[in-house]
């Protein structure tokens, strides 16, 4: 491709933007036919198609276009396709207007014969002229990295008077996104990049080195305070960092992707194989490897450490990752002593893993009514044993897959839809008595009230909500819980000790209103003399008892009535 004068596309989408009205709509013309010709906008320029293009990329209002001919044109090259030809037929006043040029006579129509042969896109990184990026060389579809992705890219940044101030070798320099490298802009660029493309950066002082510059060191030279910089930039590769916890604490880099799109998840039956080591590189285990067994599992049951569980659980057939464990999610503060080496307490494990096969747990859509009830019933029983042996927060978790495999979705029988109905509300019962182990009172509240949706007067739901209301003080609305219970079953031990503890709570809170409201208005006892006071009888000490507990009831009905309006709404 030859390279003459360039035109920024840009330009043009402002001049044709001021001529636009607030509110126009423009409808989309249907593609030109060869040999067919047609009005471009509404400035007299015409297109008529010779050859179709080889794609359906056009440039975009930005890019530099390869030209030598009048302005007018531009505004038929962004309609283009990269190998279309077309001639242009152009008004004087798009052309060389009333003066016209050299072998053009003045207010002459002209046409042009066109191909576009290729463009460079240019890119506003920043969106404020620090950072113009020329695409040079497209990428694959992959990308662009995030900040937690680790790169590899080769460049070399140079002044404008063609002074390199920094270049890589031809292997490149890895680093991660987070990190930086070298200056702002070159990080910011590679985070619009796809791997395997190539562009140009013009980057401007404030995304260099700004007022300050840069030292000289034993190979390269300074840079200058408010130098303007040239990078050329070549994104080699790069591995996609996950964050599995959401905390940073269990970090997956894949070293190389697998296969399709479906992943492990929760419940799966996996196989793979690993090598584990400590920070230092230390080796203190490996599945799979020089004659050992892999490691078969399910997901999500415990049988290995849980950031392990948890990554691998996101893992494609023949990914292979390596995933970074903090203490938390890995042996604890515990020292453990392993096949090859002890891992000692609070320590970060690294895990090389390959995922070799999985066979992931049914979802409910994939299953028959009798599988989904079947499947439900197993989970809740699942339920039921961690929650005996304390484990309330996996429990929540089994009663709440349970319920979704009993979803009020799909047709049953009337026979499955009584079955289906009982589940479904033992799950939520038991989900609910997880999240006031918990202390989750806000789970257990939605979780009861589900049930009373289609039960009104589940005493067990009624006695959990309680409860939980009780938890966040919200004491008119278990009182109302408990009393529509005892009407259900009047003489249910278990509702009425939690009905007298309902009671000290609120005489509790009866007290603590009382001494607020005495703390707000104090008493006019204080203007009394000192004489008056030492005459205090018996009798005026029944008549402050009762004007306390005057304040203590007012304060009582206030707040029930707050409570009321809060029901209410």
């Amino acid at each position: 491709m030859v390279e003459f004068s360039k035109v920024n596309l840009k330009d043009i989408e402002e001049e044709e933007d001021e001529g636009e009205e607030e509110g126009e709509e423009v409808e989309s013309a249907p593609p030109l036919k060869v040999g067919e010709e047609r009005e471009i906008g509404s400035n007299g320029l015409k297109k008529k198609l010779i050859k179709r293009g080889l794609d359906w990329e056009t440039p975009q209002f930005g890019d530099e276009v390869t030209r030598d001919i009048v302005m007018g044109v531009d505004h038929g090259i962004v309609t283009m396709r990269r190998g279309e030809m077309a001639i242009f037929t152009l008004p004087p006043e798009l052309a060389y207007g009333a003066s016209g040029r050299a072998g053009v006579p003045p207010n002459a129509v002209v046409q042009f014969e066109v191909e576009l042969l290729s463009w460079i896109t240019v890119v506003d990184v920043c969106k404020d002229g620090g950072i113009i990026k020329k695409i040079l060389e497209n990428g694959e579809q992959i990308g662009p990295p995030s900040d937690l992705d680790e790169v590899r890219v080769n460049y070399k940044a140079m002044l404008v008077d063609g002074t390199i101030v920094a270049q890589t070798h031809d292997e490149g320099v890895e680093f991660y996104i987070k990190d930086g490298h070298f200056c702002p802009a070159l990080t910011k660029a590679i985070k619009t990049m796809k791997r395997g493309e190539r562009v140009n950066l013009v980057v401007q002082p404030q995304y260099a080195f700004g007022e300050v510059g840069k030292k000289s060191n034993d190979e390269l030279p300074s840079i200058p305070p408010n130098s303007t910089l040239s990078i050329s930039v070549e994104l080699l590769s790069f591995n996609r960092v996950i964050d599995i916890t959401g905390d940073l604490k269990v970090k997956k880099k894949v070293l190389r992707e697998g296969e399709g799109t479906v992943t492990a998840n929760e419940g799966a039956a996996v196989t793979v194989r690993y090598k584990a080591m400590l920070e230092d590189g230390t080796v203190f285990e490996r599945k799979g490897i020089d004659g050992e067994q892999p490691l078969e599992f399910i997901t999500d049951e415990e049988q290995t450490i849980v950031g392990l569980d948890r990554a691998v659980s996101t893992m494609k057939k023949n990914e292979y990752a390596l995933v970074t464990i903090s203490p938390e999610y890995g042996f604890g503060s515990t020292e453990i002593k392993r096949d090859l080496a002890v891992v000692p307490p609070s320590s970060t494990i690294l895990y090389e893993v390959e995922m070799l096969d999985f066979v992931r747990e049914k979802a409910p859509w994939e299953m028959s009514n009798t599988e989904r009830i079947e499947a439900a019933a197993r989970k809740k029983e699942e339920g039921n044993h961690l929650f005996q042996n304390g484990k309330y927060q996996r429990a929540a978790k089994k009663y709440d897959k349970a319920a979704d495999y009993v979803g009020e979705d799909g047709s049953l029988t009337d026979d499955d839809d009584k079955v289906v109905k009982s589940l479904r509300v033992s799950c939520w019962l038991n989900g609910a008595a997880c999240s006031l182990k918990l202390n989750n009172f806000g789970e257990a509240i939605i979780l009861c009230s589900k049930i009373l949706d289609v039960e009104s007067c589940n005493v067990k739901a009624l006695y959990r909500r309680a409860q939980a209301y009780m938890g966040v003080s919200e004491l008119y609305s278990a009182e109302m819980d408990i009393k529509k219970a005892l009407e259900a079953d009047p003489h249910n031990r278990e509702i009425k000790l939690i009905q007298k503890n309902l009671k000290q709570l609120q005489a509790e809170h009866n007290r603590r209103d009382a001494k607020l409201y005495r703390a707000m208005f104090p008493s006019s006892s204080k203007d009394v003399s000192p004489a008056a006071k030492r005459l205090k009888t018996g009798e005026d000490d029944k008549r402050d008892e009762n004007v306390s507990a005057m304040e203590t009831e007012n304060a009582t009905i206030d707040r029930a009535a707050s409570d009321t309006t809060a029901a209410k709404m």
